[in-house]
């Protein structure tokens, strides 16, 4: 069986937790203070995600910031942004706004600024 020392990141406490690891599946977690601590670190030794953030060009050369509006799986991030570096808006946008639906399995690229 394998040992993980994590920090959770889900809030500010930041809880170390340990988790232990067999066949693939976490099967203990603890040193968590939350439920939410306890399903950060059981994904996070199977499929570690995270949200991807960047900055796509729009169509008059400004910067426009987006993120991904559900977290990744870290083995897509290069895929993702490979897509993201590619892009060009090619209309303003505001805040919320979908650019790119699907831009990895069940997440879509959205604007995070009121850009002028």
């Amino acid at each position: 069986m394998e040992k993980r020392e994590l920090t959770c990141i889900e809030c500010p406490v930041g809880c170390r937790i340990t988790v232990e690891v067999e066949n693939g599946v976490a099967v203990s977690v603890t040193g968590n203070g939350c439920p939410r601590g306890k399903l950060y670190a059981e994904n996070e030794v199977v499929s570690p995600k995270r949200v991807v953030t960047s900055t796509v060009r729009r169509y008059d050369d400004k910067m426009i910031p987006v993120k991904t509006d559900v977290p990744v799986r870290k083995s897509e991030i290069f895929a993702v942004m490979k897509k993201i570096n590619s892009f060009v808006l090619d209309r303003k946008a505001k805040i919320g706004d979908v650019i790119v639906y699907g831009i990895s399995d069940d997440a879509n690229l959205v604007v995070t600024a009121n850009i002028d």
